[in-house]
């Protein structure tokens, strides 16, 4: 009994449309996040965040922040500094 005898010789065309599955995932995210959630409010306090992440560096943490927004790893603050 040779199993790869049964086997089509030709592709079957496959395809599953995970629309309905997509928008019911997003409704139980926006359920989960609540009525109260405010996106404007959750990026002004990740803004908030960066700005005391990079607030108060010394001067070697200062030149390495330099160093990383002239490569564009980090975005530029301040006018070019991190926020004193």
């Amino acid at each position: 009994m040779a199993l790869h005898n049964s086997l089509p010789h030709e592709l079957t065309d496959f395809s599953v449309d995970l629309t309905s599955l997509e928008v019911l995932r997003r409704a139980q995210v926006m359920q989960a996040l609540g009525p109260d959630w405010d996106p404007v409010e959750v990026l002004q306090g990740e803004e908030a965040a960066y700005d005391l992440l990079y607030s108060g560096l010394d001067s070697e943490q200062q030149r390495l922040y330099d160093e990383l927004v002239a490569a564009g790893v980090l975005p530029v603050r301040g006018g070019g500094h991190a926020a004193p």
